[in-house]
């Protein structure tokens, strides 16, 4: 896929993403690092440039305007290609971040970013623009040349250091002088101080060893008729958001890019949503890897100690509970879009729907793997403890998937979805213990589902609404069908689909809902809901249609393939956190319908 710059929407989220399941960094079309976080995910950022333009420092390689710029990936990696070409001179710059396999088996990911300088003719000229700024920019980054390295420190209110190691001129890279490429040259950036500093032949050798491990990755990985391309770059995304370590899944490797600009919706996504993470894991149990579901299990089974502690809607990755959320009240916000929060207050909201999404996937893998027992015990007493919190909680108003601010309500979503964790802990019975504790949940099962079907339904709307009571439409309960509560060729199923299509759609976009939330209505659309939309019309037999959406769906992403959280209603540019773990997963989930 390649994209002329001067096409390109100037403002949108034409970035790409690199990493190594530690940590990511995310690079602009024109080569520039605008956001890293070393040594992980959640760490303070080096660059942050993209959450602001003066002070938040970038990585760029700059040439003048003769050159043309090109970017994709190479086929069936992470491995970034940015291309500048005048036409007589030309060169290319690899971006990874390493990830291979030891002799010993382990893993090696240092947090580190390297890129290659290829030179493919002429003369190319550049200057190198290096501007770190440590710890979100706080305080005074100074910069250093040293024997073997650039040291970049910050001391005055934290510490932090970062290193670069070169071939090229260290001066020259300093100053940003002008450089002419005789031959190939490599920059590495690293979080740690190298004993043994790299040299070209080194990092081509660890550029080849990445190259295959994505390429191992993609190899086991299903292909598929159509869409394959498309699915294979989403299924690679979802990758570059786990973290290895602890098995989380991150939301997105961004904060604060806002849902519409100018406003205050900007929350910080690098954390495990239960709900994001376990539909992430589903689609992956679909897709193969086996060892991305063991480690998210893990993480899963290490977060709850005892029987009767409630899950929380989020975690740290590495499991942390109290996810205190403090505002950066320097940095000016991606567009001017105030404030910049790090941490996530709404950890301790209660959101009932959690319970339903993570036993579906709990019950997928035992269903998929149940040759690997191990887990199992645990695994049921995590079962059984979700089902006496759902049978307690069940009839409670809560927060919902949407995590509204205000005073808690009646959410058809979240009772559906305590709907599906009995349903599910039913059919686990059945697969682990012969069903021996299915016969006492089916009248709870039978309970919730007459509730829904009671007080969900509106004769006005003649559809299923977002809460008890009202009459607003919400995208959410468009799953009603995949989770398998109700029949797709249902009148009521087929009535909603088309009520959401009437009040939510616009120009084949969707709205979550246009109630006024504690934020009033949004202005752009949740990208995640219009794929559910789009499904649940293929579901229910308008199949062209369903296509063309599709289509028209993945024709807004950017030059790579990659989704954020919202696409703006009118320029149809890509806003919200950046890439979306949601996104991605409902790209998948889709395109599979077209390959069915």
């Amino acid at each position: 896929m390649h994209l002329n710059m001067s096409h390109a929407h100037t403002d949108n989220l034409n970035y790409g993403i690199i990493g190594n399941c530690k940590s990511s960094a995310i690079i602009n079309e024109d080569s520039s690092i605008d956001w890293c976080c070393l040594p992980q995910f959640d760490s303070p950022s080096v660059f942050g440039k993209i959450l602001d333009a003066e002070i938040g420092g970038s990585f760029k390689i700059s040439t003048d305007d003769s050159y043309e710029i090109t970017q994709e990936y190479l086929d069936k990696t992470c491995i970034l290609k940015t291309k500048f070409d005048n036409g007589e001179d030309a060169f290319e710059l690899c971006d990874f971040m390493p990830r291979y396999q030891k002799e010993n088996g382990v893993y090696y990911a240092p947090p580190e970013i390297t890129r290659v300088f290829k030179l493919i003719k002429g003369s190319p000229k550049f200057k190198v623009i290096y501007d770190p700024r440590l710890e979100y920019s706080q305080g005074e980054t100074s910069t250093y040349i040293k024997d073997e390295f650039i040291i970049s420190i910050v001391d005055d209110q934290k510490y932090d250091t970062l290193y670069l190691y070169t071939d090229l001129d260290k001066k020259s890279v300093l100053e940003a002088a002008e450089i002419t490429l005789e031959k190939d040259y490599f920059i590495s950036i690293s979080y740690n101080e190298k004993i043994n500093p790299s040299n070209l032949e080194h990092v081509n050798f660890e550029l080849e060893k990445t190259k295959v491990y994505w390429l191992n990755w993609c190899f086991k990985t299903p292909s598929y008729n159509t869409y394959n391309t498309e699915i294979l770059r989403s299924a690679m995304t979802l990758k570059l958001l786990t973290f290895e370590k602890t098995g989380a899944v991150l939301a997105a490797a961004t904060t604060s890019l806002p849902e519409t600009i100018g406003e205050v919706r900007n929350w910080d996504y690098r954390f495990c949503w239960i709900r994001d993470a376990s539909m992430v894991i589903k689609v992956i149990t679909k897709l193969g890897h086996v060892k991305i579901v063991k480690k998210f299990i893990d993480f899963i089974v290490d977060l709850i100690p005892d029987k009767d502690e409630k899950l929380q809607i989020m975690y740290g990755i590495s499991g942390e509970k109290m996810l205190t959320e403090e505002t950066l009240e320097h940095l000016s916000g991606y567009h001017g879009s105030k404030p910049v929060r790090v941490g996530n207050a709404a950890f301790i909201q209660k959101q009932n729907d959690i319970y339903g999404i993570l036993m579906d996937a709990i019950q997928y893998q035992i269903e998929k793997y149940t040759y690997e027992d191990d887990k199992h015990e645990e695994l049921w007493s995590i079962v059984k403890s979700i089902v006496w919190v759902v049978e307690h909680n069940w009839k409670l108003a809560d927060k919902g998937i949407w995590e509204f601010r205000q005073e808690d309500q009646h959410f058809t979503f979240s009772k559906l979805l305590c709907w599906v964790a009995v349903d599910r802990a039913i059919k686990i019975s059945e697969l682990i213990q012969q069903g021996k504790s299915a016969k006492k949940w089916e009248s709870l099962r039978a309970e919730i589902y007459s509730d829904i079907i009671e007080n969900a339904w509106s004769e006005e709307k003649q559809a299923f609404t977002q809460s008890y009571g009202t009459e607003h439409l919400d995208a959410s309960v468009l799953l009603m069908e995949p989770y398998g509560f109700i029949d797709a060729k249902d009148p009521r199923y087929v009535k909603t689909v088309k009520a959401i299509e009437k009040e939510l759609s616009h120009e084949g976009l969707l709205f979550r809902y246009k109630n006024n939330d504690d934020f009033g209505t949004p202005s752009s659309s949740f990208t995640v809901c219009t794929f559910w939309f789009i499904n649940s019309l293929y579901k229910i037999g308008e199949e062209e249609k369903s296509k063309a959406l599709f289509d028209q769906l993945l024709s807004y992403s950017n030059h790579l393939g990659l989704f954020s959280e919202d696409i703006d209603f009118k320029s149809k540019r890509l806003l919200g956190n950046f890439p979306q773990a949601y996104s991605h997963l409902a790209l998948i989930d889709t395109a599979m319908n077209f390959n069915s």
